[in-house]
C-alpha cells in the first residue's frame, strides 16, 4: 500500500508537467483552431533559458521562472504575429506545415546554439528530501506539484471568470460571429499564444532540474502533449487538465507494477481505448455542422 501512494503521489507531479504542457497546447487550439507543433521547441527553449539563467547568470530559482513565463509569453507572440498570422489566412493545410517547419528549424537552431549534448541542471536546495508519512519526496518535485497545480488554476479562473478570457471562449465558438460582434479576433489569437507559450516555458523550468536539459527534449513533450489534448478533447482546458493526470499516473503505475518498458507506449493504448468508445475525447463535445 505505501509504494502504491508512493507511486501515485509520483504520478500526479507527472501529470502535472504534462497538463502544462498541454493545457497551453489546447489552448491554441481551441482559440484559433491551430496545432502548434513547435510547442515542444518552445517548452525546450523555455528549459534552456531557465537553465543559463540559473547556472550561468546567478539568478534565484524563482525569479528565474517567472522571466522565463513573461520572455516565453512574449516569444509566442511574436510567433503568433510573424508565422501564424499569415498562414491562418491560407487554410488549415499551410498553417500544419508551417508549424511543422517552425519545429524542425527551432529545433535545429537550438542544436547548434545550445550544443545537443544533455546539460545537468543542478539547483542544490531542490534536491533536499523530504517526507510527508509514507511518501517520500525531494524539494523539487513538491515544487513542481504546487506550482503546477496554481498555475493550472489560475488559468480555469482567467478562462472563466476574466473578459479577456470570456472573448476567447466566444472566438473558439466562432472566430467570424465574434469578429462581427467587435472582438478584435488577431489580439485574442496572440493573447493565447502568449499564455501557451508562457505555460510551456514554465514547465521546461520546472521539469529541467528534475531531468536533463537537450535539444531533442522537445520531441518527448510533443508525443506527449498531444496524446493528452486528444485524450481530454481537443480544445478542452479541463480535458488536457485530466488527460495529464490519467496519463501521468498510468505511466507511474505501469513503471513500478508492470515495466518501465511499456511506459512510453501506455498513453497511447489509453488514447486508442478511449478514442474507441469516444471519438471526441473524454471531455470533448460533438459538432455537428451543416451541409
Amino acid at each position: 500500500m505505501e509504494e502504491f501512494f508512493q507511486q501515485m503521489v509520483n504520478g500526479i507531479i507527472l501529470g502535472s508537467i504534462y497538463s502544462l504542457i498541454a493545457v497551453g497546447l489546447s489552448q491554441i487550439f481551441g482559440v484559433v483552431h491551430i496545432i502548434q507543433w513547435a510547442h515542444g521547441e518552445v517548452y525546450m527553449i523555455g528549459a534552456f533559458m531557465s537553465f543559463y539563467l540559473v547556472t550561468k547568470a546567478g539568478v534565484p530559482y524563482f525569479i528565474a521562472l517567472i522571466l522565463v513565463m513573461i520572455f516565453m509569453g512574449f516569444f509566442g507572440a511574436v510567433l503568433e504575429k510573424i508565422v501564424f498570422r499569415p498562414l491562418r489566412k491560407l487554410g488549415m493545410m499551410s498553417t500544419v506545415l508551417g508549424a511543422i517547419g517552425l519545429s524542425i528549424f527551432l529545433l535545429n537552431f537550438a542544436q547548434i546554439l545550445f550544443s545537443p549534448e544533455p546539460q545537468r541542471f543542478h539547483v542544490p536546495f531542490l534536491d533536499k528530501p523530504l517526507q510527508f508519512g509514507m511518501i517520500n519526496l525531494t524539494v523539487n518535485r513538491l515544487v513542481i506539484l504546487l506550482i503546477g497545480f496554481t498555475l493550472i488554476i489560475l488559468l480555469s479562473w482567467f478562462v472563466r471568470k476574466n473578459i479577456i478570457g470570456t472573448a476567447m471562449l466566444a472566438v473558439e465558438q466562432d472566430m467570424v460571429a465574434a469578429s462581427l460582434m467587435g472582438i478584435n479576433v488577431n489580439y485574442i489569437s496572440m493573447i493565447a499564444f502568449m499564455i501557451g507559450s508562457a505555460y510551456a516555458g514554465a514547465a521546461g523550468c520546472l521539469i529541467g532540474p528534475l531531468f536533463l536539459v537537450y535539444p531533442n527534449m522537445s520531441i518527448i513533450a510533443v508525443t506527449k502533449a498531444f496524446p493528452v489534448v486528444i485524450l481530454g478533447g481537443l480544445g478542452n482546458i479541463e480535458g488536457a487538465i485530466a488527460g495529464g493526470f490519467i496519463i501521468g499516473i498510468a505511466e507511474s503505475l505501469t513503471a513500478a507494477y508492470i515495466s518501465s518498458a511499456y511506459k512510453e507506449i501506455v498513453a497511447f493504448v489509453i488514447l486508442m481505448l478511449v478514442l474507441y468508445f469516444k471519438p471526441e475525447g473524454l471531455f470533448g463535445r460533438k459538432i455537428m455542422e451543416k451541409v
